[in-house]
């Protein structure tokens, strides 16, 4: 694949980025070397190699997923303006 200036100058319109005729050549050899990269790229096999997510391995401390009511429902009312029947009371908004 390759770019040429005006695909140069389409992707700089997508992006809002504003891009004057000097750049625009400037930038079709960049673009074309940065593609030629990842064709290269393309073609290492990696078939042997275990997907990975980071370069060190990483275990996450999570705590134990137990459902509970939480027994704070009295705290939490106590910060509403107005709590009715263990509920937060708010204003009628439709008629």
């Amino acid at each position: 694949m390759s770019v040429d200036k005006e695909t140069v100058k389409k992707i700089a319109s997508l992006s809002r980025i504003a891009v004057t005729e000097a750049e625009a050549d400037a930038l079709v050899p960049e673009l074309n070397n940065i593609l030629g990269w990842v064709e290269q790229l393309g073609e290492v096999d990696c078939s042997k190699v275990e997907s990975m997510t980071a370069v060190i391995p990483n275990k996450l401390r999570l705590r134990d997923d137990i459902v509970s009511d939480g027994n704070v429902r009295d705290k939490v009312l106590a910060n509403a303006p107005v709590a009715e029947h263990g509920f937060f009371a708010v204003p009628k908004v439709i008629e």
